[in-house]
């Protein structure tokens, strides 16, 4: 079983969050091999981070310190999606479905998720309740 990382779970596992003893405890049982994020998580990991710093949640030198683990993290632990115009397509009709109320993002990480037969692992109660109504297995965190 392959578990598609969100965004919203791979910046608690690497930032001091409310979640973050749950989704790293989460992820030290998920096994090697067991992981995959997308290019668009890669991207907005990094907004993240920026804007942990803007907000002072984070020094600059902390978000230099995380930002080098989670290429790590990448390197070692998860295995990178492509985002291709299939998936930005199907994300489109997702977005357009106002019963899901989707952000354009969010039905993006579901579009990729689904089209690798990933598990969604999310701490964003809305999205994790989408993917339910589209199909897309949400792992128990």
């Amino acid at each position: 079983m392959t578990f598609y990382l969100d965004t919203s779970a791979a910046v608690a596992a690497h930032t001091p969050e409310a979640a973050t003893g749950r989704i790293q405890t989460w992820l030290g049982r998920a096994g090697p091999g067991a992981l995959a994020v997308s290019r668009w998580v890669v991207t907005e990991f990094s907004s993240a981070l920026a804007l942990k710093v803007r907000t002072g949640a984070l020094t600059a030198e902390q978000c230099a310190r995380v930002f080098a683990d989670w290429k790590s993290f990448l390197t070692a632990e998860a295995s990178i999606l492509e985002v291709d115009a299939a998936a930005f397509d199907r994300a489109g009709e997702m977005a357009g479905r106002h019963d899901l109320a989707l952000r354009a993002g969010d039905a993006l990480h579901l579009a990729v998720a689904a089209k690798h037969g990933c598990t969604l692992v999310t701490l964003d109660e809305r999205m994790a309740k989408a993917a339910r109504q589209l199909g897309v297995p949400v792992a128990a965190i």
